[in-house]
């Protein structure tokens, strides 16, 4: 007998993914209302996000927020294109998609990129990137992304960033899966620049990015942009002046990201929200081994953001059934974006708590026995 679909508050399926996420209903009841961008109820809102997010980041004093409307794509290409100048050179260290797209969007603008890549579930090794910045003193920054969700990987920003400085470069950090839940605080990390967005963590909802911008370094930065929309210096320098955007905002979005903070602060912060987290996750990974499934990563390098299992070889699983199956009983996962292993990936982020983890695995089982599959590894069970 199929299980009752799973719901969110408001009735939705539960997104097992990486963001969009499923946002609790207060979020979203707070983007019914319409605000003026120049309405000074809107400007207050906004300034409350901007200054959040960079107490969240550790960063008082030191950093601001540069909000960039769109996804969190975009923030990183203002990061990248506004941080590194044209007679940089950007070494982009890559795991997965996302280190990828960083290396296309430099290589767009013109800069000159170096790459240092390891396979999609193996972090990079500290003492070979150190040599290659010893080796290469016409590297002026580095590019890391924190969590790679191609994965789940969680990589070692800490390290990288001690290295970074100690060679006299700049870093930025792609840390778009991790703030909020994962802490990176400015104080103990050095950064010049770090990318995440609204719809992540923070269990907003899509639309709008943000870089939090050492405030000597973006100093620096004025004529690096490529794009007058992306241009990191030309935006803070209108809130400066203005407290306003230079373009229209995605105000309906910020609203409900003002209110996504409310709620991250009552759940006790960074600390509060990765400890649900983690919570779902070892929920999700205890159960689907308990199936069979295999993750792609040991337990040490997993972080509590998206979990990636391997594709079960019974050659009765077929993964568009198993995603529809789970879909119809109110959970959407995601597949693969390996090339290492074929794979799907399940999330653990957003308005989701360990109950909702136990939900997905009785429907994860359901559909495996529709499909007659008895083990979910990547060895049949013995007949």
């Amino acid at each position: 007998m199929t299980t009752k679909p799973a719901a969110s508050e408001t009735g939705d399926p539960l997104l097992l993914t990486p963001g969009p996420l499923t946002t609790s209903a207060s979020v979203k009841q707070a983007m019914v209302h319409d605000w003026g961008s120049r309405d000074q109820g809107f400007i207050a809102i906004n300034k409350m996000v901007l200054e959040k997010i960079v107490e969240l980041a550790g960063a008082q004093g030191t950093h601001v927020t540069v909000p960039v409307q769109g996804s969190g794509t975009f923030a990183v290409e203002a990061m990248i294109t506004s941080f590194v100048p044209k007679s940089g050179k950007l070494l982009v260290v890559i795991n997965g998609a996302y280190g990828q797209r960083a290396k296309k969007i430099a290589e767009i603008a013109g800069r000159a990129v170096a790459t240092y890549e390891t396979p999609e579930d193996t972090p990079p090794d500290l003492a070979r990137l150190e040599k290659m910045l010893v080796d290469d003193k016409a590297i002026t920054h580095v590019f890391a992304v924190h969590c790679e969700t191609t994965s789940g990987i969680l990589n070692p920003i800490a390290g990288i960033a001690a290295l970074v400085k100690k060679q006299g470069r700049r870093l930025l950090v792609d840390s778009m899966s991790a703030f909020g839940a994962i802490e990176i605080d400015a104080r103990n990390v050095y950064y010049d620049a770090l990318a995440a967005s609204s719809n992540k963590c923070l269990e907003g909802v899509p639309g709008l990015g943000f870089v939090v911008c050492r405030n000597s370094a973006l100093a620096d930065c004025k004529g690096n942009a490529t794009t007058l929309v992306l241009d990191l210096f030309d935006q803070a320098e209108g809130f400066a002046k203005t407290g306003q955007y230079r373009f229209t905002p995605p105000i309906h979005v910020i609203v409900a990201l003002g209110k996504a903070i409310e709620e991250h602060a009552e759940e006790g912060g960074v600390a509060g929200r990765g400890k649900r987290y983690r919570e779902n996750a070892k929920v999700l990974i205890d159960g689907m081994r308990a199936m069979g499934f295999q993750t792609l990563l040991p337990n040490d390098l997993q972080a509590p953001i998206i979990v990636t299992f391997h594709m079960p070889t019974d050659p009765k699983f077929v993964f568009q059934n198993f995603y529809d199956g789970l879909k119809d009983r109110g959970y959407v996962i995601y597949p693969g974006k390996l090339t290492v292993a074929d794979s799907f990936r399940m999330g653990c982020i957003g308005r989701l708590y360990p109950d909702h983890m136990r939900g997905a695995l009785a429907a994860v089982r359901e559909v495996l026995d529709e499909m007659r599959v008895t083990n979910g590894g990547p060895a049949l069970a013995a007949e």
